[in-house]
Parts: C-alpha cells; sequence; structure tokens
C-alpha cells in the first residue's frame, strides 16, 4: 500500500538500533528523508548507510542524546519536520524505594519533558503546513503496571495524559498525535535481559529465551519490523482520522477486554 508520504521529512529518535531503528527503515522505505539519531556515532553511521543504500532515501545522522536541547535543535534543523517520531530508553529495572531524586528527574526528563520539548518545536511548523504526524513510542507499562518499571511508566503515562488534549488542538490542521505500546520484541535490550535473568537464576540463555517466548499469549517476540510498519502506517496520509490513540503492541500479553 502506498501510504501516501514519499517525500516527506521524518525525524525518528534513538534510531540507531532496536525498535527506533524499525521506525526509520520503514519510513525510509515508504519514501520519506529520514534524519536518525543515536547516541554511539559509529552505530549512527553505519546505520545511516545501511537506509541510504537499502532505499535510496536522504539519511542525516545526527549523534548525541536527544535529552541535549543542542541535540534537539540539530535534528529539526535540517528541514522541516513532517513526522516525529519520539523515543529514548527507559530506566533500568529498580525498586522504587531505591530510586533518588535525582533518579526520578532523569527519567522524567528522558521519557516525559524530553518528547513534550521536540513536540513544541515542530508542531506550529506542521499546523502550518496542514499535515503533521507525531508518534511516541512509550510502552506496554503505560496500562499494566510491571514491577521494577514505576519510573518508566510514570514518565510516559504522563507524555501519554500531558499530549492528550494537543492532540485534540491539532487535529484539525490535520495533525495527528499517537502512542505505541511495545511489549517484548526480539531486540538488544531483550537479549540483555535474557542474559541478566541467565545470570540471576543460573539458567541457560536459550532456555531463558524459549520461556519468556512460551510466556506470550502469541508464543513468540514481536518483529522489530512489525512495530516500524505500524510507526509507518500511523504517519501516513491514510491515519489521519486517528489521533490521540495508544496502540498496544504486545501480542496479547496484556488481558483486557476493552
Amino acid at each position: 500500500m502506498d501510504l501516501g508520504i514519499s517525500g516527506r521529512q521524518a525525524v525518528v529518535c534513538a534510531s540507531s538500533r532496536g525498535l527506533g531503528r524499525a521506525c526509520a527503515e520503514a519510513l525510509a522505505g515508504a519514501g520519506c528523508s529520514v534524519v536518525i539519531n543515536g547516541r554511539d556515532h559509529e552505530v549512527l553511521e553505519r546505520t545511516a548507510a545501511v537506509l541510504r543504500d537499502r532505499y535510496g532515501v536522504d539519511v542525516t545522522a545526527i549523534s548525541g542524546d536527544v535529552r541535549d536541547a543542542a541535540v534537539r535543535e540539530a535534528l529539526v534543523a535540517v528541514k522541516p519536520v513532517d513526522i516525529l517520531v519520539n523515543n529514548a530508553g527507559g530506566p533500568p529495572l529498580a525498586d522504587f524505594r531505591d530510586l533518588s531524586g535525582e533518579d526520578i528527574h532523569a527519567g522524567l526528563d528522558a521519557n516525559m519533558v524530553t518528547p513534550i520539548a521536540l513536540v513544541q518545536l515542530v508542531i506550529d511548523g506542521m499546523t502550518e503546513r496542514g499535515f503533521g504526524r507525531i508518534v511516541n513510542i512509550t510502552s506496554a507499562s503505560v496500562l499494566t503496571g510491571i514491577a521494577g518499571l514505576d519510573l518508566s511508566s510514570g514518565a510516559r503515562a504522563g507524555l501519554t495524559a500531558f499530549l492528550a488534549g494537543v492532540a485534540r488542538k491539532v487535529a484539525g490542521d490535520n495533525v495527528t498525535i499517537n502512542n505505541l505500546l511495545p511489549g517484548n520484541f526480539d531486540t538488544d535490550r531483550q537479549a540483555s535481559i535474557i542474559v541478566t535473568t541467565a545470570e540471576r537464576t543460573g539458567k541457560d540463555t536459550d532456555q531463558v529465551r524459549r520461556e519468556r517466548e512460551a510466556a506470550q499469549p502469541a508464543k513468540r517476540f514481536g518483529h522489530p519490523d512489525e512495530f516500524g510498519a505500524a510507526c509507518a502506517f500511523l504517519a501516513s496520509t491514510h491515519a489521519g482520522f486517528i489521533t490521540g490513540q495508544n496502540l498496544l503492541m504486545d501480542g496479547g500479553a496484556f488481558p483486557a477486554n476493552f
């Protein structure tokens, strides 16, 4: 299906690997020029080279932490932004009793304050041009508590609530704001969790992987390209009547009726 966004300018944060990269790939595959971002310069440049060769689109790599205002300014300075994908790694697993005030503020900065700051940078241009798509990568933990992810859940839920009213305010200008909520996907982060679990339990990593996959109703982890395709659809011309929504992608792990 033609997504109708060929030639659009997309900015995808934290996109050198994982789900962010999958979103950048899907948007590049739809014909978008893409600005990608990551903290590891070498990994970022390799990703940029792959996207250029594979899809033949303009790809600009901006290295750095999106919590840095100068990095955010650089991301949006390449061209007027039509599509923004907000993404950032979440805080590590921790008991809420062990979180310091500094830890809490850092988590809020990365997963709530920074995405809002990026929206502020691009929203007026989008409304003036009559097209804009903002997709926030949050987490399934926004809808259901996950032990040890209290800070991540709180910050991302705060972002969701903050932008809910904004989404309704700009919808009449053909600007949409939606959230993608991943569950367990087959990423480097998942591999890290498997290794940590194996070390803690004394089990083989293959066994831990099998057990984690078996615990999913879909009996597997999600593929990053599935996530990227959903992101690209929400960014497409076909999704203009979808806004202020949370799309949960967890293979059925969250057992809710509604």
